[in-house]
């Protein structure tokens, strides 16, 4: 009996595609800024940097920064502190119509007030109006820290505004579970009038017969130096400051006004505030924190992030992305499916310390700003080639071109096995770990080998390499009976046909045919198939 007779049919059924481990790069952008401290954009391909003395610079698409500053108000701003200075930018949903932003910076001598004040663009897209200024909020803070900083557009289009609970330690005033003023909580506003605003009637204290500030959204925060909105979602991601312990990341579902306490300065992170007596709630009356992390591991200050919701790294996609002040890891966080999170490392560093903001462009790329180097860089994706896929050819295994290649059975290592064809010899869960340069390791999705041949070597089969084919596909131990070899695209036209004369080493050209998949099929001297293989040609 013929030993081809005995071969039993490979079958493959297609199982969920595995999750590569995602790990991103800082790509050089823009040099020469003095202390940038926040990101934004006004919807074009421009990047405006907030530098913290006083002035707004633009960035171009090249990363030259523009010599005349968009906006120079350093004369009106107190950066005479650390956490004190022009600290957050926002554009107007319709700045394109109406040249309007915000900008959020300490005023006055000492402590100071923090102020919130509307400008407008001058007729030269690249010159705001100093003079412009209409001051829309302001409060005094009680010490030069905590000042908060960060405004952002909500997709309902009010204005949010983070402010600190007013510095020193372990919030004496209590100021953020205390809603008769702005320390410690995020605000909303509906800037949408010719001046001033207006308090949205949504707003969770709204008609409450006290004192309850009714500009209130939030409360229950230490310092949410940057937050920002899915841009996708709607939902708030806030990097909220820890004190001693504990550094945090708060979440906060799009469209719900109920309020949400975050629980400081009864909580930090995840703990109770250590020094603190008073008769708080349990943890269960607060907001818990979607991720924390200790100042063991050498976090100082969280900087929030940003969603990726770019086009350009697809892996990306979804990710919420954010690190530290200090020198730490980069960290990203998914939803499970489950109503829970993922956390993730995506960087083993973020440079050093000094790392100020992470912002979006107007297509949803990612940007960082460091205060201490004076950059800007690009968050990209240190792989971004498509993950590897397995082809089959007859009872061969082949994975897409790649540098090296290690094969996986059912998650283990095959032994031996890291050439870009291999032969499954038993049933199983296949996958292969395709290597390119010398970082980067991307895993195809499993396919499932339900039935195999006995043995590799009892199957006597052809190989036609390499898989796509360019210029010549070489097969390899053609067998002795076959005569010809025919050639057919998925139209049934035969395309190329060749003697083989007995040779077990055969090569076909393929240059001047169209990218695309071809039956490769070979025919004994009764004009029977002795063999066939699917071939792709890709130029």
């Amino acid at each position: 009996m013929n030993r081809r007779s005995v071969i039993l049919p490979l079958l493959f059924t297609n199982l969920l595609f595995a999750q590569d481990p995602v790990t991103i790069a800082l790509e050089n952008f823009a040099t020469g800024l003095d202390s940038p401290v926040d990101i934004a954009h006004c919807g074009d391909e421009r990047l405006f940097v907030v530098e913290q003395a006083g002035t707004i610079r633009v960035v171009l698409p090249t990363g030259v920064v523009v010599a005349t500053p968009f906006l120079d108000i350093v004369d009106r701003v107190n950066d005479g502190g650390g956490e004190q200075g022009l600290l957050g930018l926002a554009f107007d949903p319709a700045y394109q119509e109406n040249g309007r932003f915000y900008v959020y910076y300490t005023a006055g001598s000492g402590n100071g007030s923090s102020r919130v004040s509307r400008f407008t663009v001058t007729e030269d897209p690249a010159l705001a109006d100093p003079a412009s200024e209409e001051i829309l909020f302001t409060f005094a803070q009680p010490a030069s820290n905590h000042n908060g900083g960060d405004l952002a557009f909500g997709p309902d289009g009010y204005l949010y505004i983070g402010f600190g609970d007013g510095g020193s330690a372990n919030d004496p005033w209590n100021n953020g579970q205390t809603l008769t003023n702005p320390l410690g909580d995020i605000l909303r506003l509906d800037v949408s009038g010719e001046s001033g605003y207006v308090v949205p009637s949504g707003n969770p204290w709204v008609g409450l017969n006290n004192d309850t500030l009714p500009e209130i959204w939030a409360s229950g925060l230490r310092n949410p130096w940057r937050f920002g909105f899915d841009a996708l979602t709607g939902d708030l991601w806030i990097g909220d400051v820890g004190q001693g312990q504990q550094e945090e990341v708060d979440f906060w579902p799009a469209g719900d006004n109920s309020g949400p306490n975050f629980g400081w300065r009864c909580y930090e992170g995840n703990i109770p505030t250590p020094g603190i007596n008073d008769d708080c709630p349990p943890a269960s009356a607060f907001v818990p924190p979607i991720s924390v992390h200790t100042h063991a591991e050498g976090w100082c200050s969280v900087i929030g992030g940003r969603v990726y919701r770019g086009a350009e790294f697809p892996r990306l996609f979804g990710l919420y992305i954010y690190t530290d002040y200090c020198p730490a890891p980069y960290y990203a966080i998914r939803p499970d499916g489950e109503e829970g999170w993922i956390r993730t490392q995506v960087r083993a560093s973020n440079g050093g310390t000094g790392t100020s903001a992470i912002a979006e462009n107007s297509t949803g790329e990612l940007f960082v700003a460091n205060t201490n180097a004076g950059t800007v860089k690009r968050i990209v994706d240190q792989c971004p080639m498509p993950a590897p896929t397995i082809a089959l050819n007859g009872d061969q295994l082949i994975s897409s071109p790649a540098d090296t290649y290690t094969w996986l059975l059912n998650g283990e290592e095959i032994p031996d096995a890291d050439t870009q064809v291999i032969v499954p010899e038993v049933p199983g869960s296949y996958s292969v770990v395709a290597g390119f340069g010398a970082s980067c390791q991307l895993t195809s999705a499993p396919l499932q080998v339900n039935a195999t041949s006995i043995t590799a070597a009892a199957m006597g089969r052809f190989t036609a390499l390499p898989i796509p084919a360019q210029e010549l596909i070489t097969l390899d131990g053609v067998p002795v009976e076959a005569v010809r070899l025919e050639l057919v695209d998925m139209a049934g036209k035969q395309v190329r046909t060749l003697n083989v004369n007995a040779s077990p080493r055969r090569q076909i050209g393929v240059s001047d045919l169209r990218n695309g998949n071809y039956l490769l099929r070979l025919i004994d001297a009764d004009g029977a198939i002795v063999d066939k293989r699917m071939v792709q040609v890709q130029h």
